[in-house]
């Protein structure tokens, strides 16, 4: 993975902080939460995706970025839900990190369509 591509996911992992950063001031919830929730953020780098993680309870992916440019529906940097652990919905991307349009990206996941 490469040096941009490397910022862009960091930009992307502060955004889902920053999301439930304000879930957490509507909840009132602490900001040693918040810090914990921002640590446990990473990703995982593959041949033709980036899995976002969340390390809580248990791992879970937050979705995925496409790694290639040879993807035949999607551009490098698409923002896509997750379908399972391993693979993303290939339905609709949901944003770009390249393009910083990360769409309404949630701390849950990915936004849905739109």
């Amino acid at each position: 993975m490469n040096e941009m591509m490397t910022q862009k996911i960091e930009m992307l992992l502060d955004k889902i902080a920053e999301d439930y950063a304000n879930w957490c001031q509507r909840a009132k919830i602490t900001n040693k939460t918040q810090e914990e929730f921002r640590e446990g953020l990473g990703y995982i780098v593959g041949n033709k995706y980036i899995k976002v993680t969340e390390n809580g309870n248990q791992m879970r992916v937050w979705g995925f970025v496409v790694n290639t440019e040879n993807d035949k529906k999607f551009k490098f940097g698409d923002i896509l839900m997750a379908a399972g652990w391993k693979a993303p919905a290939r339905n609709h991307a949901r944003g770009n990190v390249i393009e910083e349009e990360f769409g309404a990206v949630q701390w849950t996941s990915p936004a849905y369509m739109r």
